[in-house]
């Protein structure tokens, strides 16, 4: 550990502003005589206490509840003072300072300050603390901090799934059966004139299949668990009056963006949250395509942004304007923006063709299907018709495979991380079929992918990885 995780630590433990309950919460080692400071009498284990917590002088800041919680029977694992107070800004903030100064006053019975050393915690470090004290490992302490963003009922659900040990459990089964065939082949390296009997005869083989067949199916629930947390942003495009503030505004069923028949209506981003069978979708639209004269400077600025948004997009809707079907300006402009779109954007990012305002088409075979409109979704932003065919598309695209009770929470770095360990198997399956000439390099493998599992719960971890992940956790937390 480092020298600063042996502070005790304070802070509050409650979001900012006025509730109706407010927490102050104290971490470290021998808390009992702030916690006599502050209550005015020695506090039994793990049971609330309502009394009044008191400042220098002896009078009342607030009345609450006082728990106390011995170490290791503990959030963070280390001893915990809780006080449940009123929840006002300045209540807490009172009681956050007589913390500190009672902390660093001398304690008449020891003759020593009371709690040397107690300073503000940083973000996430209660979580910190309970993750090097062993009480969770990382996945479970990254799982706190997605249960409270969680944008979705089933992102509150698999995180708490993940917060209760599901992920990490199957992450351990892996990581066992890995280290069961490290040590079945590092065994062999002793005995080179029997090794590659040694190891058909245990099997090795097999083992490696059944690990990546295990595998594929925890990488598979991890991308869907990812795919809950981090959603997928998908941006709306297409030239000017094609819909694209109406579009948004029927996906999020709300007005969201001023739609008008005035070209150019939008001129910067709009962006709005919204979900899909609990799937978090960031939908963005933009300012409209065009290119030549009558386009003022702010516009320009709009149009510069929406390529900024496409580009950075994982799906873009490329929206069409069925009414304007067959006019050869249009067409060539259309023609223009998907040759762009082509050029700018990677191939992993879809490009979804999308007529609108099938309500006041002139005929019902204009739009799709009819030679130069190509594939696509025909829909009416104003009535909703084909709204849901979108939803779907988006969802599959996305990779989405329906919600699955069993499913947890992930995060980008742990399925980055799977896809190492699947790449390492698949060397090391390699090897072994080289057999005899390639068993050293079969055992790094295998050594570089029990690596990689061990990043996702923190059994080993750079210093660096715990402080990214930690300081984006709220204050007290």
């Amino acid at each position: 550990m480092l020298p600063r995780h042996h502070d005790p630590i304070v802070a509050i433990a409650t979001a900012p502003g006025r509730g109706a309950v407010g927490i102050v919460r104290v971490s470290g080692r021998g808390l009992e005589a702030l916690a006599q400071a502050l209550c005015g009498k020695p506090l039994p284990p793990r049971q609330a206490c309502y009394l009044p917590f008191r400042d220098a002088d002896g009078r009342p800041i607030d009345h609450g509840l006082a728990i106390w919680f011995p170490a290791p029977h503990s959030y963070t694992g280390e001893e915990v003072l809780e006080l449940q107070a009123h929840g006002g800004p300045v209540v807490l903030q009172l009681l956050l300072a007589r913390c500190l100064a009672a902390a660093a006053e001398t304690d008449p019975a020891s003759g020593r300050a009371r709690l040397p050393g107690l300073r503000l915690a940083q973000p996430g470090e209660f979580t910190e603390r309970a993750f090097l004290n062993g009480k969770i490992d990382l996945a479970q302490a990254e799982a706190i901090a997605d249960l409270i963003d969680a944008s979705t009922e089933a992102a509150a659900r698999s995180a708490t799934r993940s917060l209760s040990g599901e992920f990490s459990r199957e992450i351990g089964i892996l990581r066992d059966a890995l280290i069961h065939l490290r040590m079945l082949v590092e065994a062999t390296l002793d005995f080179p004139e029997e090794e590659i009997d040694f190891l058909q005869r245990a099997d090795a083989q097999g083992q490696l299949q059944r690990l990546q067949a295990q595998l594929t199916q925890v990488l598979r629930k991890t991308r869907q668990g990812a795919l809950l947390r981090e959603g997928i942003r998908v941006v709306i495009a297409g030239q000017p009056n094609a819909g694209k503030s109406s579009l948004l505004n029927a996906l999020a069923g709300a007005e969201l963006a001023i739609v008008t028949p005035i070209a150019g209506t939008t001129r910067d981003v709009v962006q709005q949250a919204i979900q899909i069978d609990g799937v978090p979708l960031h939908v963005i639209d933009t300012a409209g395509l065009r290119e030549g004269p009558g386009i003022d400077e702010v516009e320009r600025i709009g149009i510069q942004r929406a390529w900024s948004q496409i580009e950075a997009a994982d799906a873009v809707l490329f929206l069409h304007d069925l009414t304007r079907l067959g006019q050869p300006e249009y067409a060539a402009a259309d023609a223009e923006i998907a040759a762009t779109l082509a050029a700018r954007l990677p191939a992993r990012v879809p490009v979804i063709d999308v007529w609108n305002k099938a309500d006041v088409a002139d005929s019902a075979d204009s739009g799709p299907g009819t030679g130069t409109a190509g594939e696509g979704l025909r829909l009416s932003a104003k009535t909703g018709a084909g709204l849901q065919a979108l939803r779907q598309r988006l969802l599959a695209l996305a990779g989405w495979q329906g919600a699955d009770s069993g499913l947890y929470i992930a995060r980008e770095r742990h399925v980055q991380a799977l896809r190492r360990v699947e790449t390492h198997l698949q060397l090391a399956a390699a090897h072994l079929d080289a057999q005899a000439q390639a068993l050293d390099l079969l055992a790094e493998e295998l050594r570089l992918a029990q690596n990689a599992l061990n990043e996702i719960t923190g059994a080993f971890g750079a210093d660096d990885l715990l402080g990214v992940i930690f300081s984006s956790f709220c204050i007290g937390k």
